[in-house]
């Protein structure tokens, strides 16, 4: 809990591996992700709470900041060009935008079919199954899911231009933390990444804990990590004016 203010705790939870959910949280509210078994994936995809059209935009988001991976710093942008959640706090270095969703097909050629009637609890989920399943609670279709965050997860390119995925990069324990900066509905599937090689389906659990932290100060590290992140920062600031 360190870094946590804990007078200012919101609620906190534990979401078992292969569970999906999602929240409308409010400007100023801070989200800590804490991997509780080795190998831990957090698929999330964000929108604006006050207007769904506007969603965050990988390609823009990467482009802006000459990056392919995300760490403490890296601001999450929309397609309006605001700054929708900031990487506050990481012990990782690396997360993933480009990897993409588990999807039924392929989680049935890797893994087999457990359905909900006959396993109940213990059924088998694809990432991209979770997250329509929680956007849809908004309102939001097929049409409206957007590339993920891949939270815990590296993903890098190799000698030869295909992705490489680092089989043993998250540990128990390692966090990431994201501010949100605007109004936001968040979702979050724990299926597994699509590219782990992990024989079996086994996607593990993460803790949760968010808090008021307020939005981005002056002398944000997030704000002086880029020129980029302080316009997009200022975009948002100019919004709730």
């Amino acid at each position: 809990m360190a870094g946590v203010t804990t007078d200012c705790v919101m609620w906190s939870e534990v979401m078992p591996g292969g569970g999906h959910w999602s929240w409308r949280l409010p400007r100023g509210t801070a989200l800590r992700f804490i991997a509780l078994e080795p190998g831990a994936n957090a698929s999330i995809v964000l929108y604006a709470a006050q207007e769904k059209l506007e969603r965050y935009n990988m390609p823009d988001s990467l482009k802006a900041q000459h990056t392919a991976h995300y760490q403490r710093g890296h601001v999450l942008m929309s397609d309006m060009g605001r700054a929708m959640a900031s990487f506050t706090a990481d012990s990782l270095g690396w997360h993933d935008p480009l990897g993409g969703l588990l999807d039924a097909e392929l989680l049935a050629k890797k893994y087999g079919e457990r359905r909900f009637a006959e396993h109940r609890n213990t059924m088998y989920r694809s990432g991209k199954d979770g997250l329509l399943i929680e956007i849809g609670k908004y309102g939001l279709t097929r049409r409206d899911l957007i590339a993920p965050v891949n939270l815990f997860s590296k993903v890098s390119i190799d000698t030869e231009g295909q992705f490489a995925y680092a089989a043993d990069h998250a540990k128990t324990g390692d966090f990431v933390e994201l501010r949100f900066d605007m109004d936001v509905i968040l979702a979050i599937s724990t299926a597994p990444h699509p590219l782990d090689p992990t024989p079996g389906y086994a996607p593990k659990k993460l803790g949760l804990v968010a808090w008021r932290c307020g939005a981005a100060p002056a002398d944000d590290y997030c704000r002086a990590f880029r020129p980029e992140n302080a316009r997009a920062l200022h975009n948002s600031d100019m919004l709730y004016l």
